[in-house]
């Protein structure tokens, strides 16, 4: 089964784009390697023999990184690719990632694809493979399998989606529609596109085994430098679906008095 792996890039995270490549190297697959770079140009020497690379510079409110990832899947789906498996670029690929993914889709071959993400500390920063099963320990919000286990998602769970890592079919992927391309900047894009297979009747599953590790960066909570985008990302995602996306973030920005209830809308408070 040909399988691309798909990351979205930027220089911000040069670093941990970095040690994801080394990591990649170290599971002698052979893959179709796409990286989608979201600055308006590549910084120098950022190219890796033998990988595709496309670049999708920002929109007028910020990075594009459906886009990015819409693009890096046609440009895998041109190389022959028969499964897109998305990981973020703050994302260090498992060493079974890659087989449980594959064995999920001889299974399920018309769903999406989830598996288990651990978020490391501050002080794990592995630089092997072999180094990760040791630090294994799924985030709590989403279910963790056994290996070789996959279990349907419920309706509700679709709301648990995450791009961190996930994996479909070119076809399933075609039948979904990709990322909408009205997002930019931070947020909202993944509970989307998680709607959009829900509406195509699409299931999503969870895969026991295709463990991924989230490098950890600075963050705050809740995310104060991406308000703006939150209230705009979240504004479209309401006028597509009805409804308003990350409500505990909103009610967290509500309680310290930065934004306000505004008929079916938010407002920022000035």
């Amino acid at each position: 089964m040909r399988t691309a792996l798909i990351t979205v890039a930027s220089a911000a995270r040069r670093e941990h784009l970095e040690r994801q490549r080394r990591v990649i190297a170290e599971l002698a697959d052979d893959i179709v390697r796409v990286e989608a770079w979201l600055d308006e140009t590549p910084p120098d020497g950022v190219a890796e023999a033998g990988t595709l690379t496309v670049l999708v510079p920002p929109g007028p409110h910020g990075l594009r990184v459906g886009v990015g990832r819409n693009r890096a899947a046609d440009a895998a789906i041109a190389a022959g690719a028969e499964l897109l498996v998305f990981l973020d670029v703050d994302c260090l690929p498992g060493p079974d990632l890659l087989p449980a993914y594959r064995a999920a889709t001889r299974a399920h071959p018309d769903a999406v694809l989830c598996g288990a993400v651990t978020y490391l500390s501050s002080v794990q920063r592995p630089e092997n493979l072999d180094d990760l099963p040791f630090l294994t320990r799924p985030h709590r919000a989403r279910p963790a399998l056994g290996p070789g286990e996959t279990r349907r998602a419920t309706d509700g769970e679709y709301d648990l989606f995450w791009s961190l890592s996930f994996a479909v079919t070119p076809a399933t992927w075609d039948r979904i529609g990709g990322f909408h391309p009205g997002y930019e900047g931070y947020g909202a894009e993944d509970t989307d596109l998680a709607w959009s297979a829900r509406a195509a009747g699409v299931e999503m599953q969870w895969v026991g085994g295709a463990d991924a590790y989230h490098q950890w960066h600075p963050v705050s909570s809740p995310p104060w430098q991406h308000l703006d985008d939150i209230l705009r990302n979240g504004g479209t995602f309401c006028e597509r679906w009805g409804a308003w996306p990350m409500g505990g973030w909103l009610d967290a920005f509500a309680a310290a008095g930065a934004i306000e209830r505004r008929g079916d809308g938010w407002v920022r408070v000035r």
